[in-house]
């Protein structure tokens, strides 16, 4: 296997600046041991106009089939001998982005101990695999690597130059060249991509396969067009560890649009839904003990679904599928979709519902979906309601009109139900300090007025009409300790025609 990477230079900033990158000095032709053969690094040319670093792959056939023991493509073949004879000491597959891995470590992560501004700068590359497995054609590689920022020149290798009626092979030489990209971008872009173009690798991938991937795609595979068929198949199509990679994924890229850290956004709930001060509150309550808040909120919520004739729901910020769990046991709710950022929330609610042991018919009643209610999702589109039970007061308030809009603007389901703690029972709980809310999370909790208020706004706004439900004792003085509006799409006068 061959690969070249080369780039130019001046007499200020020298093409020889490679050798610092790659950590290859260009005077020397050095030899590396590998698992299944030999690596050489050479430089066919080096000065400071031109500088061509070369890594020529020696392939041990024997030691690929003694240390593969039948796995990866061509360790299972149909006869004996093609364990021996293969396009593997020739074609650029997974051993060679190995081998790449292997003696350009440093250059892959970015590091440069003796010229440490020079990772960063991006500089003029050409990159040429003479051999390249193309498994989906010149066109596959066009849409693997040009949204990366590459021009790509894809030249078909005829089976036979004798014979051209034969056609092409499925081997194609590559050109890669760049002037946008900085050299551990592009290490990092063909660790990847080969193996995905050859669709096959030599070894049996294991569930760390994930974190390197998401480590090596780091600030380009998020946002890939092809980021699905990328991970199938650098995952060796294995259907577990594609979905948890798409998952994180897609977690990164939220974060990433959010300006957040992954860790900020999947921030999964406690067990139980009520908040720290409800749950001690109860819990002085000693024998006398009320029924948890947290329960009072769902059989409301549940009323008021049965109340609007909602067959299809979904859960805004679904945590860890109480409301979901109870949803399912009322066959007049015939598909809930649960909705949670936090893919350790959604977790614990697959496991909550026993979802991998469930019967085919429950089943197809119940989805659990990632996604961030910050943004438009046409997932969202269609259905009878939506519930956000106690979700908007764990976001800043200047995050409240994107909900709004996702929610009521967007999705427009008929009914929305929204609940969130009135801050004027606290005092009611001797157990909160003055002033605090009633979870480290909350970024705020309104009086019942600001409730209303922001809720009639919203209502007006994209022509819902509103209603205001207590949820638990209702205290002459304070009010309930959760308040809930149901938001019913359609104005008054809309309501009467149907109705007529």
């Amino acid at each position: 296997m061959f690969l070249t990477i080369t780039t130019t230079g001046t007499p200020e900033h020298p093409a020889t600046d490679l050798g610092f990158l790659l950590h290859k000095h260009p005077g020397k032709s050095q030899a590396f041991s590998t698992s299944y053969g030999t690596a050489h690094v050479l430089y066919p040319e080096a000065d400071d106009r031109r500088c061509t670093a070369a890594l020529l792959l020696e392939v041990d056939a024997v030691a690929l089939v003694r240390r593969g023991k039948g796995k990866g493509r061509g360790g299972a073949p149909d006869a004996a001998l093609a364990q021996y004879v293969n396009d593997r000491p020739y074609a650029a597959s997974s051993l060679l982005a190995v081998a790449l891995s292997g003696v350009f470590s440093s250059a892959m992560r970015g590091v440069c101990t003796a010229r440490p501004e020079l990772p960063a700068q991006a500089r003029p590359l050409r990159i040429e695999v003479p051999a390249l497995p193309a498994r989906g054609g010149a066109a596959l590689v066009h849409r693997l690597f040009e949204p990366l920022g590459w021009t790509t020149t894809v030249e078909p290798v005829a089976l036979d130059a004798e014979f051209p009626e034969w056609g092409d092979s499925r081997y194609v030489r590559l050109v890669l060249e760049s002037d946008r990209l900085t050299v551990a971008e592009a290490l990092r872009h063909l660790y990847v991509l080969l193996p995905v173009l050859d669709d096959a690798k030599h070894y049996w991938v294991a569930p760390d396969e994930v974190d390197k991937l998401l480590r090596v795609g780091e600030g380009w595979l998020p946002e890939h067009p092809e980021q699905k068929l990328i991970t199938s198949r650098y995952l060796s199509r294995r259907w577990s560890l594609t979905r948890e990679a798409m998952e994180r994924l897609e977690l990164v890229r939220l974060a990433e649009t959010d300006d957040s850290e992954v860790e900020a956004i999947d921030n999964a709930v406690e067990d139980d839904s009520d908040t720290p001060a409800e749950t001690q509150a109860e819990a002085e309550a000693g024998e006398a003990r009320p029924t948890p808040l947290a329960v009072q909120r769902r059989d409301a919520i549940l009323a008021a679904l049965r109340a609007a004739g909602a067959a299809r729901v979904l859960d805004l910020g679904c945590g860890q599928g109480q409301l979901v769990q109870a949803l399912l046991k009322d066959v007049r709710f015939t598909e809930i979709v649960g909705v949670d950022v936090s893919m350790r929330a959604l977790t614990i609610a697959s496991r909550r519902l026993k979802l991998d042991r469930m019967g085919e018919r429950q089943a197809a009643r119940v989805r659990l979906v990632q996604g961030s209610l910050a943004y438009t999702d046409t997932r969202l589109k269609g259905y009878d309601a939506a519930v956000l039970s106690e979700v908007i007061e764990h976001l800043d308030l200047p995050r409240l009109p994107a909900l709004e809009y996702v929610v009521f603007g967007s999705a427009r389901p008929r009914t929305v139900l929204v609940t969130t703690p009135n801050v004027e029972y606290n005092v009611r709980w001797e157990s909160l300090p003055a002033g605090h809310v009633r979870h480290g999370d909350h970024r705020f909790e309104w009086t019942r007025e600001e409730f209303r208020s922001w809720a009639a706004a919203v209502a007006q706004r994209h022509g819902y009409t509103v209603e205001f439900v207590p949820v638990g004792p209702d205290d002459p003085e304070v009010g309930p300790p959760t308040q809930m509006a149901v938001f019913t799409l359609g104005t008054p006068q809309e309501k009467e025609a149907k109705a007529a």
